[in-house]
């Protein structure tokens, strides 16, 4: 499920026909290498707080990478014409914070776009909601030996702000068209925005 849905942003991303991209959270650096199948032209900067996983992306062949702090970006205002940012917004200590500086790096017209968890509507919620809190957790914990981690996940996805709920928060950010797509029944939203002008 992730690559289809890695290669629908990178589609999209595509179409928007950017020169620089800035991939935020980038972690081991799978959007950014279908970024750059996609816009073969264009420039991709990954960055990403996490060392090791800089150290991973750069393992897999994408090593134009930055260590840096999502909610204080080292790059100039109006450095990018695309941001990406996939699973990584839910981890940040303020959404509205974090998308106040995604703003600030996009050029006037650049865009944003968001790909995360969600909670699907119902029926599926009431399928999904027991499989992430119990189902989950008790497997990925088998096999991984990190059960915490996913109840951390669970808890995430539920605390973050989806649908017109994101829509609000990039209209507050200075964005405007905010716009979310659920895919794959409203396990994850992709959303897309303009930055407007400052």
């Amino acid at each position: 499920m992730d690559v289809l849905w890695r290669n629908r942003a990178a589609r999209i991303v595509q179409a928007w026909e950017p020169k620089r991209i800035l991939d935020l959270a980038t972690g081991s650096g799978d959007i950014a290498l279908a970024l750059r199948d996609a816009v073969p032209g264009a420039e991709i900067v990954g960055a990403d707080f996490c060392v090791p996983m800089l150290r991973e992306a750069c393992r897999k062949g994408f090593d134009t990478v930055v260590a840096a702090d999502g909610m204080n970006l080292p790059f100039a205002s109006g450095s990018f014409d695309v941001l990406t940012i996939a699973f990584g917004l839910r981890n940040m200590a303020s959404y509205p914070d974090a998308l106040r500086e995604m703003h600030r790096v996009l050029r006037t017209g650049g865009r944003v776009l968001i790909l995360d968890f969600s909670i699907p509507p119902a029926p599926l919620r009431w399928l999904y909601r027991p499989y992430l809190h119990k189902v989950l957790p008790r497997i990925a914990g088998l096999l991984t030996g990190e059960p915490d981690a996913y109840r951390y996940l669970g808890d995430s996805i539920e605390k973050f702000p989806s649908g017109t709920k994101m829509e609000n928060l990039l209209a507050e950010a200075g964005f405007y068209r905010p716009r979310s797509t659920p895919l794959s029944g409203g396990i994850v939203t992709l959303y897309t925005a303009t930055a407007a002008r400052r």
